[in-house]
């Protein structure tokens, strides 16, 4: 078993790799990913991504290939067992979560039900 298998939330290496590129480009080497749940969207609740320097009590920080990625408790509780990605396609590129406590979720994709 792999430490990342312990986290609870997963950071994939292309999400890492994102990070580390879009970091590079702000000349701030303090920023973190900051992913977030909110209130809204089709379902009920949408996932939030925004570049943060700051870290609040009680946040979680995953560290991978240099980057950080940081979950306020109050989100992480709805993230756990997931896996934050970054993805190019069709629909553009993004960052995604894919979540296994989400009973629906919205075609899009940016939000979901519990």
């Amino acid at each position: 078993m792999s430490d990342d298998a312990a986290l609870p939330l997963q950071f994939t290496d292309a999400a890492a790799n994102k990070v580390k590129v879009l970091v590079a480009d702000e000349d701030n080497p303090n920023l973190r990913l900051r992913v977030y749940i909110t209130g809204g969207g089709c379902s009920g609740f949408q996932y939030g991504f925004t570049f943060d320097d700051q870290m609040n009590e009680g946040d979680l920080t995953i560290q991978k290939q240099g980057v950080e990625l940081v979950i306020d408790p109050m989100s992480l509780q709805y993230l756990v067992g997931g896996c934050v990605d970054y993805t190019e396609g069709l629909e553009g590129s993004r960052f995604i979560v894919t979540n296994p406590n989400a009973k629906t979720t919205c075609g899009c994709g940016s939000s979901f039900s519990v």
